[in-house]
């Protein structure tokens, strides 16, 4: 498929903003991210519905979504995967995204089938150390929308703050326990859950 670099941008920050947040980004985020006006990004847009190469459900906000037929030029190996932001182990923390990619070689491969499936965070803080996911850890994380009891999850807060807890869902209320006897529970009344821990990489060096 013939794509101009503007048209490839657009598609990588379409699955990368649906990876990292869940929903798709807006035409004015898109024209944010590209410097150029709305008009343009609708016209780079509506070229690549046409083409098939994007996707969208009529009459709904963020529906954009990659045409599961299109491999982009950084999913060659399906491995490499979206490094999209840093994820809080202490206080929660505004998630920010970060364009990088972690590439995993022979790690996770065939975990999933789906191209944004799984993804990768780089920890900052210390309440997970007990579960041996330190500071500076990456931890590599399934997406998905429920969890078990016990599992370690990336949930986002009511607040749009994510972080990164193990989950437990009581009678009245979610509980989001840290692995350090220093940290406190979060407790609420129900959260997004984002994906669950699958594996932690960690750097020596």
């Amino acid at each position: 498929m013939n794509l101009t670099p503007k048209q490839l941008h657009i598609l990588t920050r379409v699955r990368d903003l649906r990876v990292a947040h869940g929903y798709s980004p807006t035409l004015q985020e898109l024209a944010d991210e590209l410097h150029v006006s709305k008009v343009t990004v609708f016209e780079h847009v509506e070229a690549l519905i046409k083409k098939g190469a994007l996707l969208r459900e009529p009459n709904k906000a963020r529906s954009l979504e990659v045409s599961p037929k299109i491999n982009l030029p950084d999913e060659a190996r399906r491995t490499r995967l979206p490094l999209v932001g840093t994820i809080a182990a202490g206080s929660p923390i505004e998630a920010v995204e970060d364009r990088q990619h972690l590439d995993l070689e022979d790690l996770f491969a065939g975990r999933t089938s789906r191209p944004d499936g799984t993804f990768a965070l780089r920890v900052r803080g210390d309440s997970m150390i007990d579960e041996q996911i330190r500071d500076g850890d990456f931890v590599v994380v399934e997406r998905c929308n429920q969890a078990r009891n016990g599992q370690t999850v990336v949930a986002l807060l009511e607040d749009g703050e994510a972080t990164l807890k193990k989950y437990y869902r009581e009678r009245d209320r979610v509980r989001l326990q840290p692995a350090n006897e220093q940290y406190e529970p979060i407790f609420v009344n129900e959260c997004r859950i984002q994906g669950v821990v699958v594996g932690v990489v960690r750097s020596i060096l």
